[in-house]
């Protein structure tokens, strides 16, 4: 058995970043940059008023000064004149600034009579005027690989860039197998169980930027899991789930091998999740998964998000850890690397009293994998331990 920074390092040469790709901005959210994206203008591309008020020139505003309003300036209708001594411009916030003006003093601040202002006897200190390109000029980028967020779109529509330059989704392959297996919907025969695994990891992959394909579950014979492979033709990363094991029905790695996987590695040293498999089939990278629901689902959070990061352009590593406080006293952990489900509450951890890895029920609940180093002694309440959020 290999650690599982041994299997994330055989993973990641297994896969790489893919090509670029060109989206309308409107497409682009929680995709990848993946080529600079450089400001066509600047924000604002004026000076412009940050309160409704009046324009003045500063050397006027003073208290009980009056002058005289000359015209108007609004958000997309600017006042074309220039603002000379004893004048003065009604403004409106996000209003080009009149030249010859370099203060807005704010409405609250004049009384006006007429096309005539004065100004009240104690005056804030502005000037309330944004400076051209405060926001950002002509010219800045928004650097790569970035993961584009809601205010990320925002921010390049207003640099006026319709299209970007994204990472090629990842299309992933999922295959469920097991005589055992029907599908959600379907009428279960008294030992049959629902596949649910590929669901689980469908919704985690797409939320991470993969398109990820369901395909039909196999069966234990050699040709329906040949079928399985053969419908999985075009894809950058092929997934099984189940029968990766050493029983006498767990074909997955013989079929994949006699189908040209170059296998990398097989098991690894942690739970849940040992019988574990990787390597290569042609161009697509190969892991098999094992058939329990909690087992899998804790190896697409260990072992398939970050290789989908990588593909995205993102850098090789491992899922984000953090730390927290332990709320109990927990016993040794064993030899392997332990994914514990758990809960994260007022910033400490709770390790679920149940980590049968078949208990979707307890995963479905925790918000934690908090995770236990191989041989790791026993711990103590208020102690700190890694975990990822779920």
């Amino acid at each position: 058995m290999i650690s599982v920074d041994e299997a994330l390092s055989h993973l990641f040469s297994l896969v790489a970043p893919l090509e670029r790709e060109s989206v309308p901005l409107q497409e682009a959210a929680s995709r990848i940059l993946a080529e600079p994206a450089t400001a066509r203008r600047d924000q604002p591309p004026f000076p412009a008023s940050a309160m409704d008020g009046y324009a003045v020139r500063s050397d006027e505003a003073a208290p009980g000064a009056r002058l005289e309003v000359i015209g108007e300036s609004a958000a997309g209708h600017g006042f074309p004149g220039n603002v000379k001594p004893g004048q003065a411009v009604r403004i409106f916030t996000g209003a080009p600034v009149p030249q010859g003006a370099d203060r807005v003093v704010i409405q609250e601040d004049v009384t006006r009579e007429g096309d005539t202002i004065t100004l009240g006897d104690r005056l804030d200190e502005g000037p309330h005027i944004r400076r051209k390109g405060i926001d950002f000029a002509t010219g800045d980028t928004i650097d790569v690989p970035r993961l584009l967020t809601p205010s990320d779109i925002a921010l390049l529509a207003a640099m006026n860039i319709p299209q970007v330059m994204v990472t090629r989704k990842p299309v992933v392959a999922l295959i469920s197998t097991g005589d055992e297996l029907v599908m959600p919907g379907d009428d279960p025969g008294p030992d049959q169980i629902i596949a649910s695994n590929t669901f689980g990891l469908k919704a985690m992959l797409e939320q991470m930027g993969a398109s990820a394909r369901l395909l039909p579950i196999a069966r234990d014979n050699t040709p329906s899991l040949e079928m399985a492979f053969d419908l999985a033709e075009g894809a950058d990363l092929v997934v099984t789930i189940g029968g990766a094991s050493v029983g006498d029905h767990d074909l997955v790695g013989d079929v994949a091998a006699s189908l040209g996987m170059e296998r990398s590695f097989y098991k690894v040293k942690m739970r849940p999740g040992k019988p574990l498999m990787a390597g290569r089939m042609g161009r697509a990278a190969m892991v098999g998964l094992p058939g329990n629901p909690v087992s899998a689902m804790v190896c697409g959070h260990v072992f398939l998000a970050p290789m989908i990061r990588l593909m995205l352009g993102l850098p090789a590593a491992p899922a984000p850890r953090r730390t927290a406080r332990l709320a109990q006293d927990i016993p040794a952990n064993g030899p392997r690397e332990h994914y514990m489900r758990a809960t994260l509450s007022g910033g400490e951890l709770t390790p679920a009293e149940r980590q049968d890895s078949s208990l979707l029920s307890v995963l479905a609940r925790a918000n934690a994998l908090m995770i236990r180093p191989p041989d790791d002694p026993a711990r103590a309440k208020g102690d700190g331990i890694d975990y990822i959020p779920l």
